[in-house]
């Protein structure tokens, strides 16, 4: 199936200002979650905040139906939450990990992640053990393998990375995990939406993912899935009053996921992410994604031909996250260039994956991530200011 390039950019009231390569950061939300996303705070100003969610109650539950309906899964297998990172800190806290256990993962793992690891082992004296990984950027399964047994508490993996393009074999581990019996939790954030997320063919207990990124949903919007069977055996670190059932005496967990649920929520962003993900289901992620795999494939060639210009992605499966250096420029001045020719991209710092950064030396990245909308238009101004900078073969010209 071909997308609709036109319409989709007709959609997007941000197309028609700025060529947006930053999907991996936040995409260009469509006019629908926009639309959504205001009348309901304009409700909530017209008639009360608690009344205006009393009203729109089948947008506010949509939500957890609709990622549900993305990821395969039962809506009960899905909590809400403001963030990725928040979801994978809940997710992490819940699993009974002891002083001793061993938790795998690679250096992939974003910033965020692998340092809240480092500070599980500090504090409760886990093992915490970086995979090594070949030049392709993955880690070898059958190293993997060797290394399971009864001490390992944790497999947590990247699906991709926010740092490169390529796409980790969360399913191959996964069989690994069943097999042995360990706990798995992936993180999803930048491959939810991009391209066709499956819960149950990658065989995670856990995976949580992003609403804001290539969802187009709303920032401050991110979820978790958890496994029905795995997910009863969870005491969240905390609870709040939708995360249990109080009878007057006691209280006993809601089920599954709904255990991490919280009764407060930014109601217009969750209902905006319900309509996220469902303009996404009508496109078809399976669609989307073969767009936005050729658009990236297509940069990368652009620029592997531009003198000074390596493109840095590895991996034997790649996505539309082009990472690259530029010889001689600051990633930040050639990010600044881009901006000056109504280009919006992203730097990645050191801390982005501090793992792999630190292992390859690398102490940023200019990422570029086109997504479903964009151009191939777009991707040639790129190529266009990285080739005027290294070898001064164009003038581009500023866009106001």
């Amino acid at each position: 199936m071909n997308i609709n390039v036109m319409r989709a950019r007709a959609d997007t009231p941000g197309a028609g200002h700025v060529a947006h390569l930053n999907n991996a950061g936040a995409s260009l939300p469509p006019r629908q979650v926009v639309d959504a996303v205001v009348d309901h705070l304009r409700l909530e100003a017209e008639i009360g905040p608690y009344e205006a969610g009393e009203r729109n109650l089948v947008g506010l539950e949509r939500a957890h139906g609709a990622v549900a309906e993305l990821l395969g899964c039962h809506t009960e297998e899905v909590a809400l939450f403001d963030s990725a990172t928040r979801a994978w800190g809940a997710a992490l806290a819940a699993v009974p990990l002891r002083a001793g256990d061993r938790v795998l993962i690679s250096p992939m793992e974003y910033g965020s992640s692998y340092l809240s690891l480092l500070q599980l082992a500090d504090r409760a004296g886990i093992r915490l053990e970086v995979l090594p990984v070949g030049a392709d950027g993955l880690v070898d399964l059958a190293d993997l393998r060797d290394r399971l047994d009864e001490r390992v508490g944790l497999i947590a993996m990247t699906h991709i990375p926010m740092h490169d393009g390529l796409v980790y074999p969360v399913a191959a581990i996964g069989a690994l995990a069943r097999e042995f019996g360990v706990p798995y939790l992936v993180d999803g954030s930048q491959s939810v939406g991009q391209l066709p997320v499956d819960v149950a063919a990658i065989g995670c207990d856990l995976l949580v993912g992003s609403g804001r990124k290539f969802l187009r949903g709303p920032r401050g919007t991110g979820f978790l899935y958890a496994r029905r069977d795995f997910a009863e055996t969870l005491a969240p670190a905390t609870v709040g009053l939708d995360g249990v059932e109080w009878d007057g005496v006691g209280y006993r967990y809601a089920p599954a996921a709904r255990r991490f649920d919280t009764w407060e929520t930014n109601a217009a962003a969750r209902i905006g992410l319900g309509v996220a993900v469902d303009y996404a289901l009508a496109w078809g992620v399976e669609h989307t994604w073969a767009r936005v795999r050729a658009l990236g494939e297509r940069l990368r060639a652009d620029l592997a031909g531009i003198p000074g210009t390596t493109v840095e992605d590895r991996g034997r499966e790649r996505c539309a996250t082009v990472a690259v250096t530029v010889h001689g420029h600051a990633a930040e001045l050639v990010r600044a260039e881009l901006a000056r020719a109504g280009v919006n991209t992203w730097v990645c710092l050191a801390n982005a994956a501090c793992a792999d950064m630190r292992d390859r030396g690398i102490s940023s990245l200019l990422r570029i991530s086109p997504h479903y909308y964009n151009t191939e238009d777009e991707l040639a101004r790129v190529a266009e200011v990285l080739g005027s900078l290294t070898v001064g073969r164009h003038a581009v010209r500023a866009v106001s």
